[in-house]
């Protein structure tokens, strides 16, 4: 498994988190869900968002692979089945849909549960924002990392990506004029477009790991 050497390597993280998570494409459920909310509730909602969405990446990152440790799977296997959920995600963005969503997910049910749970957590930040391809993301790059320095970048990456959803959320009414659904669905098709390709090589990466005589090894 290669390690988080290069300096493209360190970024490749936040490349396919920013193209699962994708703040612009939620800008529409985040409109949705927040239009009958008063200015200071929609600040409140943007802010506890963005804070669970760096708490769900950093989480994955310090502990997720202690977690999959304790059920006993191997991080190739754990490779080759995260890579197939983000190759599912990036098809289901190439369909101009959310990554981390699925037919069901976003309705106006979901805006009034029970015990006075927050639309800012469900569903916007989980599942809209990050959800199982985000955790296993993390997960597997977090495995490839050799130094302290290398994990507290992956969760800096958690601090850029709720950086940039508050962002887009506080600025989704300009952000919805200037693009349009049209222009998001364009934009929401080539983050899908860049997450196969990044889906396809940890796959990969995991099935050598498996099978070492996909490689030519002996």
């Amino acid at each position: 498994m290669a390690p988080l050497a290069s300096g493209m390597d360190v970024l490749k993280p936040l490349i396919a988190l920013l193209a699962i998570v994708n703040p612009i494409g939620i800008v529409p459920f985040f409109i949705h869900f927040t239009r009958q909310q008063s200015p200071a509730q929609r600040r409140r909602t943007m802010q506890v968002s963005a804070f669970t969405a760096f708490v769900v990446i950093a989480v994955s990152a310090l502990a997720g692979h202690a977690i999959i440790g304790f059920f006993g799977i191997s991080i190739a296997s754990f490779q080759v089945g995260g890579g197939l959920l983000l190759l599912l995600s990036a098809l289901q963005m190439l369909a101009a849909q959310p990554a981390e969503s699925k037919p069901g997910d976003v309705t106006e049910a979901d805006a009034k549960l029970d015990a006075g749970a927050s639309i800012a957590v469900v569903p916007l930040t989980i599942p809209l924002l990050t959800g199982p391809a985000t955790i296993s993301t993390m997960i597997i790059y977090a495995q490839r990392t050799r130094h302290w320095w290398e994990q507290a970048v992956l969760v800096g990456y958690g601090v850029v990506v709720a950086a940039a959803a508050y962002l887009s959320f506080a600025a989704s009414t300009r952000i919805a004029k200037l693009l349009g659904q049209t222009g998001i669905n364009i934009l929401t098709r080539l983050m899908g477009l860049i997450l196969a390709a990044l889906a396809v090589e940890i796959m990969a990466d995991g099935l050598v790991e498996l099978f070492p005589g996909l490689a030519g090894r002996r």
